[in-house]
């Protein structure tokens, strides 16, 4: 019997959630979440993977996203299509606020074709328009994941080497339709140095892990709505850097000149469409360029434009913090947070091998992922 939910393309089943597994019952009787304690422990672990690890500062991200038919399937609340346009707002988002000096462009695979939505760069406007126009596109026949692959390899091979260049696929389709052999391909992107990851929204495919595996990246396949935001928000940080030396390039600091300061201009980033026709913007310091936003590469001289505030926010990656050691329940339970100042509860926490302070998990997963510094040896220092 068809009911109104059935009617809005998904079931009362996608409803159903198991919350007896949100809390759990302590020692004296208390009911208290379990859900953010079991997370964080999973992000420290996964944290704990790359320990001390030097990332790269400024990465060029391809985001491929299949639209074919497979993307109407409700298996997802309400439907694949819906879920995925939804975590991806928020993955941009966070993803240009934590890589200030990064870019990043948006495709979509179907009907066997690739289509390029956003170019690289780091306007959030753009790409979320971008995925607002997405949500509201039919999707049709069979992805091409070699199109889409020489899609993003275009681009990214003439990008510089010390820059991180990688590929995100989201697969919900368990089959690809493309034109050649999609193993040369494969070669192509190791050559280029170009890192695939694939997050699979249905089932594991054998190709789909071939590539991430040959080209150093991650296979992953979602379990429900929450799963698939963890995984798409742990391409958060940038992989490990492949330069064994630090190498030095050049970059511009350009300064802002204001409404009627000089005479208004097109900016170079606009030249295409005629829409931004103004005195204000941000001038190149070697050509004298005009850009509207910031971080660019001059498309006249080569140079990268970027802030101060940019370049100081991302300096988190090159000397990330180094890893808390864990403490058991034992030596923390009489033992206080230095970060938040509560009591060190029967979960255990972590200590700084530096300072010797312990925190707590919360903290602990804060400071590392968030504030990239540690209170207690900036406060001793």
């Amino acid at each position: 019997m068809d009911t109104e939910e059935d009617n809005r393309g998904y079931r009362w089943e996608t409803e159903y959630e198991k919350t007896w597994e949100a809390i759990r019952e302590t020692e004296d009787g208390l009911i208290e979440p379990v859900v953010n304690d079991l997370v964080n422990r999973a992000k420290r672990k996964r944290m704990a993977g790359r320990k001390n690890l030097r990332l790269g500062m400024m990465r060029h991200l391809f985001i491929v996203v299949d639209m074919s038919s497979a993307m109407t399937q409700t298996d997802l609340r309400p439907n694949r299509l819906k879920c995925t346009t939804k975590v991806l707002e928020l993955f941009v988002n966070e993803f240009l606020d934590e890589n200030p000096i990064s870019h990043l462009a948006i495709t979509m695979t179907r009907n066997k074709r690739a289509e390029k939505l956003t170019e690289l760069s780091a306007n959030v406007k753009s790409h979320l328009d971008a995925i607002h126009k997405l949500s509201e596109t039919p999707c049709l026949g069979e992805p091409s994941l070699q199109n889409a692959l020489e899609l993003a390899m275009k681009t990214l091979k003439h990008m510089p080497a010390h820059t991180s260049k990688e590929v995100l696929i989201l697969m919900a389709s368990l089959t690809t339709c493309d034109p050649n052999d999609i193993n040369q391909t494969i070669e192509s992107l190791c050559q280029q140095n170009i890192r695939c990851s694939v997050i699979g929204l249905a089932a594991e495919i054998r190709i789909c892990r071939f590539l991430a595996k040959k080209t150093k990246g991650i296979y992953d396949v979602v379990l429900d709505e929450s799963h698939y935001k963890e995984l798409l928000f742990q391409h958060m940080d940038p992989p490990a850097s492949t330069l064994t030396e630090s190498s030095l390039m050049r970059m511009g600091f350009p300064t802002y000149m204001n409404e009627g300061r000089t005479h208004a201009s097109m900016c170079v980033c606009h030249l295409n469409n005629n829409t931004n026709f103004s005195t204000s913007g941000y001038l190149c310091p070697q050509c004298h360029s005009k850009y509207c936003e910031l971080p660019v590469e001059c498309q006249v001289c080569g140079l990268t434009l970027v802030s101060p505030a940019h370049l100081a926010r991302s300096y988190h990656h090159l000397f990330p913090v180094d890893m808390y050691k864990e403490v058991t329940p034992e030596e923390s339970i009489n033992g206080q947070c230095y970060g938040c100042n509560k009591e060190m509860v029967s979960n255990g926490g972590a200590q700084c091998e530096q300072c010797q302070h312990m925190f707590c998990i919360d903290c602990d997963v804060f400071i590392h992922e968030t504030l990239h510094l540690c209170p207690g040896c900036v406060t001793t220092q």
